[in-house]
């Protein structure tokens, strides 16, 4: 039955083994170069390091700790160093190498540095992977590789990253049934909010304080506009206008590897990075709380909002096109490359034709999330094969529409205006939810893995083939003193200079 699912499936899969999370755990990656010396304590610590390196990209990028650490272990095996311990935690990769009995192990170590997301990055290090996995390249000359990816700026301009978020909120905020005006406020807000927290970055300040600024200003201009807006003459939603920007706030945090990891065997990060999760999501609250009790006084309320919101079948389209149009905007904020757009916006498409098909059914919120993303998951490890694109980049993206901001102003409405049991349990329902799609989709990405399980090849040339269609040749320089490049153009092309100047943002906003 397997087999016949896997031949069904094969035109959407495809055959190309075409990302890190797709090697095979527990498998000794035997090589047929000569390995390198384990009695060479600096050609084990050579590549023990330029493992935790390519470790440290995927971490900072979301990875789960389980797939970070079988990641790490393969490329030290790659190289020889296959009896290897490797630990990671919240922020540090540890990897030590066992020699036996009569020699010492080597260790290394590396803290990682959050930094704001960079998809690009994620490719170019899966990328550098199949090639270490083709043997076509070297300990030094991968050091070489890794270390332009790590230091490379960002590939696109930062008023496009601004035009992303923007263009997210709008489409966020079509899909929970607002209109042009609730689109184009949503839009200048979000441009605002990022902004400003760019401004902050650069001071220092930290991501905390940068949350509770955001939720002031999604509040702001709503509530503003809708207190004028009979001499005006338009008609506003401010509820939808903040909902959207909630979930643009709430979508640069790490949800999905933080259930990831409590699912897969990583408790310990798993629970850092969920607290780390509730805290950076309280500073949203106390934003909007902050920006609530100050319009009040002044004299400016809100509208009251209802326990649900209905969109019936005529509301189904613009919700399922909204969707996919948040999926990517949102990986082009996130700096994903050109391949991966499209393949983002189908999964924003499935999920959201998914969520909205469950509601029209009445099967609950959080069951109708879970459904959704189980289906992203799914559907886009399946789709990252055909784009030679990593599926956390689709997973991440697909799920983003599907996002709890409206429960969760919702609750926070209900407990600042005395309605506590609504408020709290409209917060129970966005945590409930926000649970659902990151396990969803963690299973729907590990069905896709596991269709069809790849075999680890030692044919250079195949995945030399594999990894062309991504790949540009183009030379790179550096001094005198490093390492020879080598001869292979593929090998220069995965680090292309970039052409945007470099953003340090810690979370994006």
């Amino acid at each position: 039955m397997r087999e016949y699912i896997g031949r069904m499936l094969r035109p959407l899969a495809g055959s190309k083994r075409a990302t890190i999370d797709t090697i095979e755990p527990y498998t000794s990656p035997l090589s047929p170069r000569q390995p390198v010396d384990l009695t060479d304590d600096g050609a084990v610590t050579e590549v023990l390091d330029l493992a935790i390196k390519v470790g440290s990209v995927l971490l900072d990028s979301g990875t789960g700790a389980i797939d970070t650490s079988t990641q790490i272990r393969f490329v030290a095996g790659m190289f020889g160093v296959e009896r290897c311990d490797v630990d990671v935690t919240y922020n540090t990769i540890m990897a030590s190498a066992r020699r036996g009995s009569a020699m010492p192990p080597v260790t290394a170590m590396r803290t990682v540095h959050y930094r704001s997301l960079d998809f690009t990055r994620l490719a170019q290090v899966d990328r550098l992977i199949r090639k270490i996995r083709s043997l076509a390249v070297t300990p030094a000359e991968a050091h070489i590789v890794i270390d332009e990816i790590i230091s490379a700026p960002h590939p696109y301009p930062r008023w496009l990253a601004t035009l992303a978020w923007s263009s997210m909120a709008a489409a966020l905020s079509v899909t929970l049934g607002g209109n042009w005006l609730v689109a184009l406020v949503s839009f200048l807000t979000t441009a605002v909010i990022y902004r400003l927290n760019q401004a902050l970055n650069r001071l220092g300040t930290p991501v905390f304080f940068q949350q509770i600024a955001g939720g002031f200003v999604a509040v702001i201009p709503a509530a503003v506009v809708y207190q004028y807006q009979e001499a005006l003459g338009v008609g506003i939603s401010p509820t939808l206008v903040i909902a959207a920007g909630v979930i643009v706030l709430l979508s640069g945090l790490s949800l999905v590897g933080s259930v990831q990891d409590a699912i897969t065997g990583a408790p310990i990060t798993g629970v850092a990075r969920f607290f780390e999760l509730l805290i950076l999501t309280g500073g949203i609250i106390a934003g909007v709380t902050v920006a609530i009790q100050l319009l009040e006084s002044t004299g400016i309320y809100l509208p009251t909002i209802t326990s649900t919101t209905q969109l019936g079948l005529i509301d189904a389209p613009a919700q399922i096109i909204g969707g996919g149009v948040a999926a990517g905007s949102y990986a082009l904020a996130s700096y994903a490359e050109n391949r991966a757009l499209p393949v983002a916006f189908m999964g924003g498409f499935i999920g959201a034709a998914v969520s909205a098909g469950a509601a029209l059914a009445e099967v609950g919120a959080v069951i109708g999330g879970g459904m959704a993303a189980l289906t992203v998951g799914f559907v886009g490890g399946l789709l990252a094969r055909r784009a030679l694109t990593p599926p956390l980049v689709v997973a991440v993206a697909g799920i983003t529409p599907l996002l709890p901001g409206l429960a969760v102003y919702r609750g926070l409405y209900g407990v600042l205006n005395e309605q506590t049991l609504d408020g709290f349990t409209a917060l129970a329902s966005a945590l409930g939810i926000g649970a659902a799609l990151a396990a969803g989709v963690t299973l729907g990405e590990f069905i896709a893995r596991t269709l069809r399980r790849p075999r680890i090849t030692t044919r250079p040339t195949r995945a030399l083939l594999t990894a062309r269609s991504a790949l540009r040749p183009k030379r790179f320089t550096r001094p005198d003193t490093e390492p020879q490049p080598v001869s292979d153009p593929l090998l220069s092309a995965i680090t292309e200079p970039l052409r945007a100047q470099p953003d340090s943002t810690n979370r994006v906003k």
